[in-house]
């Protein structure tokens, strides 16, 4: 039967009950009592109705002597032929209205009703009776209503006052805050643009420093060399080319020495660049251009970034690393603009993905070529890959760089009982390198001998992830569709450790610093350190970035960057499509890469938000209006160590080579 190339999909998670709305609101704001706060007085039980226990209605007379409200009786009547009190023989005909008792009830209620009734109320049906009142006193109650009146007015608008008052109060207490923040911002900005203009300044002047030495030098061969023969002149044009090639050339430099007590201004400095040695930022206009574009673009997260560094570290000064002689000695820097300036320097080197080689990972007979999982070794040297078609093929990276082919063979391909979800190479044994399948078996393989060293097969359902650790080379952990984590031993042939959790597991990774520390994707009862929640659906993916960064995806197309530390989540990035599959995820020290169901690779700066770059997935075989292709999402992403270089994998088994590009 033909594979749909559908691709895994990552397991819903199943939304813990809420209380109803009712429920809470029935508990925290219960509904005021609408009893009235005056007593009421209990009526007499003379004008009770002895059927229905209420104040009668319609009073009726029965020939025995009982008063009954009239639809109470007659109710009773159609059932029973007697008198409820007594038992008599009753009929409708001996039913005689009760005029008497009708007339003491509606005084009775006429008398109730005014008891209830309000001071204003009594006064004004007084009034609406014809009570007797005389100018004066007239004049005295309105008045006293008039006064009543000025001083509830006054009451009212001395509240409205007081809380006019106090939002004022508030509203400038936070304007004095936030404008404090701002002075103090201003203050570090201010700081720091001496800091720089002054570290510029050392720039220049180291520059023309190198560049008199090289006048000197050629003064120096001119002077030896008086009558230079065709050969001199030729290797005299090869050296000046290479010199203007790097940006530097030996006309028109100053013989006076620059005084180093003098002071230079921008304005001199940007002259003497025009007749002097050339500057790279002039040579080169059109990248500081598209560098300035990618600083606006991001300029929002780019001054949050930077005023979070700077505030944090505000009072820390930087600190050079000895043995870094590459970098001039950075004067009155603070840390967090050092900090800084690594970002938007790493920000602004990239800003596309250009395709450096390309291959096919299908084969004749299997028609499914999703690439589930693809990794480097240990040294960067080979990758292997793994998916739906059964196979664990591993390449040889700088042959699939160098030789353009139509078609890359694997160096070494081993065949698996099921599919595969995910591989890990071991970081210290070379050729060893782990899979997990859908089947629930973990395999550790020796790709030299190309057969399996060990299977676990306690997984009772689909296994979805497997690990190596970074520090103990026999240690390998996994998690599966049964609820479970189990930490494995390469010397032994049962699981070392078991964790039962409460939801399927998609992924489980090392910390690189730990073999105790491991991240699930869903908390668990085997005493977690730190549980991180903030997805509004099912995690498929973590990743550590260092021993305290831990980055997350989820089908909420979302991508959160946490701080294990401080269990604190640090950053959303949103810029990509995932809603139900596994889409792939990988860190590098700077950068997250992750791939979107629209076909597309898609690159983070880990301090800002949005995508810095992207790059789409092409068929060579389907036009771009065909409606298969909107079905085909990456699958699988990878990172080369400390390299701007990553591997990619779509559905459709299409594996790019893809560096970042300035």
């Amino acid at each position: 039967m033909e594979e749909v190339s559908t691709g895994a999909i990552v397991p819903a998670v199943k939304p813990e009950p809420k209380p109803s709305t009712s429920t809470a609101a029935a508990v925290s704001s219960p509904e005021p009592s609408t009893a009235p706060i005056a007593e009421e007085a209990e009526p007499d039980k003379d004008f009770l109705c002895p059927i229905c226990m209420q104040i009668i209605k319609d009073a009726f007379l029965t020939g025995c002597g009982h008063s009954f409200c009239y639809m109470c009786i007659t109710t009773h009547l159609r059932n029973k032929n007697d008198c409820p009190c007594c038992s008599h023989y009753l009929t409708a005909n001996q039913l005689f209205p009760n005029f008497l008792l009708q007339k003491l009830l509606k005084k009775a209620s006429a008398l109730q009703t005014f008891k209830n009734a309000s001071p204003i109320e009594h006064f004004r049906q007084s009034l609406q009776q014809g009570c007797e009142v005389s100018i004066k006193d007239l004049d005295t109650l309105m008045s006293l209503l008039a006064e009543r009146k000025r001083k509830m007015e006054q009451e009212e608008a001395e509240r409205n006052m007081q809380v006019l008052l106090d939002f004022l109060h508030y509203l400038r207490k936070q304007k004095v805050d936030e404008l404090n923040e701002v002075r103090t911002d201003l203050r570090y900005i201010k700081e720091d643009v001496d800091a720089v203009e002054k570290h510029r300044i050392e720039l220049y002047r180291a520059r023309d420093r190198y560049s008199m030495k090289l006048r000197m030098l050629g003064d120096d061969l001119t002077v030896r060399k008086p009558w230079p023969s065709t050969i001199d002149k030729n290797h005299s044009g090869v050296v000046n080319s290479s010199l203007n090639a790097r940006g530097l050339t030996t006309g028109n430099i100053p013989t006076k020495k620059m005084d180093g007590k003098a002071q230079v201004s921008s304005h001199g400095l940007q002259r003497k660049d025009t007749s002097g040695v050339s500057d790279p930022q002039y040579n080169q206009p059109g990248l500081s251009s598209v560098k300035k574009k990618r600083v606006q673009a991001q300029f929002n997260d780019l001054q949050e970034c930077y005023l979070q560094k700077r505030r944090q570290l505000a009072n820390h000064p930087h600190h050079q690393p000895e043995g870094d002689k590459n970098v001039y000695h950075r004067e009155g820097y603070n840390a967090g603009l050092a900090d800084f300036q690594s970002v938007l320097s790493t920000f602004t080197q990239y800003s596309r993905l250009r395709v450096i080689a390309e291959l096919r990972h299908g084969d004749l007979f299997h028609s499914a070529n999703i690439v589930s999982s693809i990794e480097f070794d240990r040294d960067d040297e080979y990758f292997a890959t793994a998916g739906v078609s059964r196979r664990i093929k591993v390449f040889d990276f700088s042959s699939v760089l160098n030789e353009h082919a139509d078609v890359h063979c694997p160096i070494v391909e081993m065949s698996t009982r099921s599919k595969l979800s995910c591989l890990s190479w071991n970081k210290f044994v070379k050729n060893h390198i782990a899979s997990s399948d859908y089947d629930g078996i973990v395999t550790v393989w020796d790709v030299t001998t190309r057969q399996s060293v060990m299977e676990y097969e306690e997984h009772e359902k689909r296994a979805w992830s497997v690990d190596f650790s970074c520090t103990e080379p026999s240690m390998l952990v996994s998690g599966s569709d049964d609820c479970k984590v189990k930490v494995w031993c390469t010397n032994q042939e049962a699981s070392v450790l078991n964790i039962d959790m409460k939801a399927n597991i998609c992924c489980v990774k090392y910390n690189p610093g730990s073999s105790n520390h491991i991240a699930e994707v869903k908390d668990d009862e085997y005493h977690p350190l730190y549980v991180f929640s903030g997805h509004r659906k099912a995690v498929s993916y973590v990743k550590f970035l260092s021993n305290s960064e831990l980055a997350s995806a989820s089908t909420d197309s979302t991508l959160r960057l946490w701080d294990v530390k401080e269990n604190l989540p640090v950053r959303t990035f949103r810029g990509h499509t995932n809603e139900k599959n596994f889409v792939g995820l990988s860190v590098s020290s700077e950068y997250i890469a992750c791939g979107s169901e629209t076909n597309e690779v898609v690159v983070y700066h880990k301090e800002i938000s949005k995508p810095v770059t992207r790059h789409r997935f092409g068929s060579p075989e389907m036009d771009e209006a065909d409606e298969d292709a909107v079905s085909y999402f990456i699958s699988a992403v990878c990172w080369k160590s400390d390299s701007p270089t990553m591997l990619t994998a779509n559905s459709q088994g299409t594996i790019k080579v893809l560096v970042l590009a300035a």
